[in-house]
């Protein structure tokens, strides 16, 4: 009876009011429900009255309103990550190790139809792998190939996961540890490791010093006896030259003292009343050579001195002779001067003195002036 009370109560008018303010809420729920947006990096999964209808691409889509649901998918590269496994190796050494799987779904289709979850999916996948990759492999290849872990494990994802429409991007195993008791093992291996190479390099380098060391002394006694051969040889060389110019000086003395006499004898001679004399072969020879220098003649000095035995070339070389030929040179010069200016006073002196005589007889071996 209220609510009839109320009917007759109310105007005619406000029913029809109410009416249509439902009906425009209802028209724009309705429109609301048909239009669905897609980010640009989703995709979506519609199913209408729990039916697989279609994918819904990023923008606008207009879909069945009240009936439909949609599953949303990231197509971006996600990031799962694997929890720490731990592993017995080959080795029976137990380790502890963790990776990061990337992936990115390829076909939402078939992620959506036909795994429930593929983040959790690929996750306990890769847990089982790591944990048979480790396995397989001894504990030294597992804290030195990491790369080869990584491949491996992304070669046991990539068959199931693109049943899924999952595509494994990659795969790093982050950490590797072994146990506690092998950590110890290897550092003291390690140490043990250093301490040979350390011993070894010392060893090395004492043996490089004593090799130094003995190159040392080996080219310090090269260059003494080396020295001492080379003071030898000077002091031989000064001794031969000083021999040969004691030798020089003497000669050159006695062919003075020839000279002086022999002129001291032609002064006598050109007080006596004789006309003929004799002169000894050596004399004619000595007068001769320097007269050659005085006079300037081409005849060849050789004509003139005394013969003698002459170096040969060992000796010559031993003694360093041609090395002092260029003193001995100007020391024969310098003397020769001497001589010559000696010679031109004794004989303005003899022509001051005496006559001019003329050789008139030879014997065998002398010559004669008249």
């Amino acid at each position: 009876m209220d609510l009839a009370a109320t009917l007759q109560a109310t105007p005619a008018g406000e029913p029809i009011a109410i009416i249509g303010v439902l009906a425009l809420l209802l028209v724009l729920v309705t429109i609301w429900s048909m239009v669905e947006i897609v980010d640009a990096y989703e995709r979506e999964a519609l199913t209408v009255f729990g039916e697989y209808r279609t994918i819904l691409e990023p923008g606008i889509n207009f879909i069945p309103p009240f009936v439909n649901k949609t599953y949303p998918f990231d197509m971006r590269t996600q990031t799962i990550d694997v929890p720490r496994q731990e592993a017995i190796t080959r080795d029976n050494s137990p380790v502890t190790a963790d990776a990061v799987v990337y992936i990115r779904v390829m076909d939402a289709k078939r992620a959506f139809l036909e795994v429930d979850d593929y983040t959790k999916a690929v996750s306990n996948l890769a847990q089982t792998t790591l944990r048979a990759v480790l396995g397989d492999m001894e504990l030294d290849e597992t804290l030195n190939k990491r790369q080869q872990i990584n491949a491996k494990i992304r070669q046991e994802l990539d068959e199931p996961t693109d049943e899924w429409g999952i595509r494994v991007e990659s795969v790093e195993v982050r950490e590797v540890n072994p146990s506690a008791d092998v950590q110890r093992a290897m550092e003291q291996q390690t140490a043990a490791e250093r301490k040979r190479r350390a011993m070894i390099l010392e060893a090395q380098g004492e043996r490089r010093s004593a090799i130094e060391r003995a190159d040392g002394d080996k080219q310090s006694r090269i260059i003494r006896a080396q020295g001492e051969k080379r003071s030898q040889i000077l002091e031989a060389q000064g001794g031969a030259i000083s021999t040969v110019l004691r030798a020089r000086a003497a000669d050159a003395m006695g062919e003075r003292a020839v000279i002086e006499k022999g002129l001291g004898t032609l002064a006598e001679i050109g007080r006596s009343e004789s006309t003929t004399f004799v002169l000894p072969q050596e004399l004619t020879s000595l007068v001769g050579r320097y007269s050659t220098h005085l006079t300037g003649s081409d005849v060849s000095a050789a004509e003139h001195h005394l013969e003698g035995l002459e170096f040969d070339a060992e000796t010559r070389e031993l003694l360093g002779l041609d090395d002092i030929a260029e003193i001995i040179g100007d020391l024969e010069e310098t003397e020769m001067e001497m001589d010559i200016a000696a010679m031109e006073g004794e004989a303005r002196a003899i022509a001051d003195d005496t006559d001019p005589t003329a050789v008139s007889e030879s014997a065998p071996g002398d010559e004669t002036l008249g």
